[in-house]
Order: C-alpha cells, then sequence, then structure tokens
C-alpha cells in the first residue's frame, strides 16, 4: 500500500487544494472521497475508511475542500464545491487512467458529487457512493435535497443508519425506492458520523462497497 500526497489545482481564483491517494499493491478501481462539512479529509473516520478501502484493493483519492484549506468555518458555495470535485476526477482519471473510476463522499462530499454528475451526465464514471446522504437538516425531515438524484444516470450506493439524524429513515427509503439506479444499504443503530454501538461500521462500509463496485464492474 502506498499513500501519496500532492496538491491539486482547481482553478486560477479558488487556487489548490491539499489531496492524498492511498494506493493498494493491487487496485481494482479508483474512487475520489469527498469529505462532509464538519471535518476535513484528515479526520479519523476519513482516513481510516480510506485505510479500510486499500485493504479492499479500492484505490482512494481524498481532497479537501477549499473552505477546510483555507481554515474558513463555513462550507463552500455549490459553485465552488462542483469546481472542486471536477478537479479531483480529473486528477484521479490523470494519476489511474486504466482503471475504473467511482466518486464517493461522506455527506455534504457525496451530494456535492451527485449534484456534479447530475450536470454533468457525460462524465466518464462508473457510480457514486454515499456514505450518509445528508437528505435533510437536523430536526427538519423534506426531501427537496434529493431532487437532482433523478439526473445521475449512473448506479448510485446509498449507505445509511437508521438513526440518521439527516435522513429520516422513511424518507431516506422512499427516495431510493423513486430511483431505479439507487441501491440502499441499512446500517442498523448507525448515526449520521456512523456510530452504531459495538459495531464496525468502518469494516461493514468497506465490504458493502467493495461487493456493490465488484458488481458494477462486472456488468
Amino acid at each position: 500500500m502506498k499513500t501519496q500526497s500532492f496538491s491539486i489545482k482547481v482553478s486560477d481564483t479558488i487556487g489548490e487544494i491539499s489531496a492524498e491517494c492511498i494506493k493498494p499493491e493491487k487496485s481494482n478501481c479508483i474512487m475520489t472521497l469527498a469529505h462532509g462539512a464538519g471535518a476535513g479529509m484528515h479526520h479519523s473516520f476519513m482516513v481510516t475508511l480510506a485505510n479500510s478501502l486499500a485493504e479492499a484493493n479500492i484505490a482512494t483519492l481524498r481532497f479537501n475542500f477549499p473552505f477546510v484549506e483555507n481554515k474558513k468555518g463555513r462550507p463552500d458555495t455549490p459553485v465552488v464545491a462542483h469546481q472542486t470535485i471536477e478537479a479531483a476526477i480529473l486528477k484521479a482519471r490523470e494519476l489511474f487512467p486504466k482503471l475504473p473510476l467511482f466518486v464517493s463522499g461522506k455527506s455534504f462530499g457525496g451530494r456535492m458529487s451527485s449534484q456534479y454528475l447530475s450536470a454533468h451526465p457525460d462524465t466518464k464514471v462508473k457510480g457514486i457512493i454515499f456514505y450518509g446522504f445528508p437528505l435533510h437538516p437536523q430536526g427538519k425531515p423534506a426531501t427537496e435535497r434529493a431532487e437532482h438524484l433523478k439526473d445521475v444516470k449512473i448506479p448510485m450506493l446509498f449507505l445509511q443508519g437508521t438513526r440518521d439524524e439527516l435522513a429520516t429513515w422513511n424518507l431516506i427509503e422512499s427516495v431510493c425506492a423513486s430511483l431505479p439506479l439507487a441501491e440502499l444499504i441499512k446500517i442498523e443503530g448507525a448515526d449520521h458520523a456512523f456510530k452504531a454501538g459495538k459495531q464496525n461500521v468502518i469494516q461493514i462500509l468497506t465490504g458493502k462497497t467493495k461487493e456493490w463496485i465488484e458488481k458494477i464492474i462486472k456488468e
């Protein structure tokens, strides 16, 4: 397993962001892995998940959104976030031109990634994985944030906790049921941070991701 740190230029106005690639000895695919609104790419969840995925032969490219890079408290606007995701996708393709490319994200990172893909359906990506899709603000159940998912033209995997404060279970279930390309995996008892008692949730997330990716690649 090799870890490589580098910078990615997003644009002249936005500047550069930090990124890190973890590449297993034998990689089945490359996956961009975008962080959430509350912490950057070095958060323990992101690092642990990336290392666990590498053990499952999944290479990952993690990166910071500009608001984390520049130590700003407020998440970037969608326009800036989308440009950042595009830059990460292009970098992943440059580094691994022969590997199948997947996109993924934790919470905000997943939502921004799917918004980008809904607006750019010609992007050559095999599928998108959501590690906790943030369907609504805490305490305000709604489904408006899922509207753009109808325009995502690639397979989608939703890994969701049954106690996720930002995705009431019956709502995320109905959203996924309405999307022909979506698959929903239930993580019993897990909250939005994927805390679920003594369960090794990272292991569950890795196993489900690996199974789904292998199925998509075979198709």
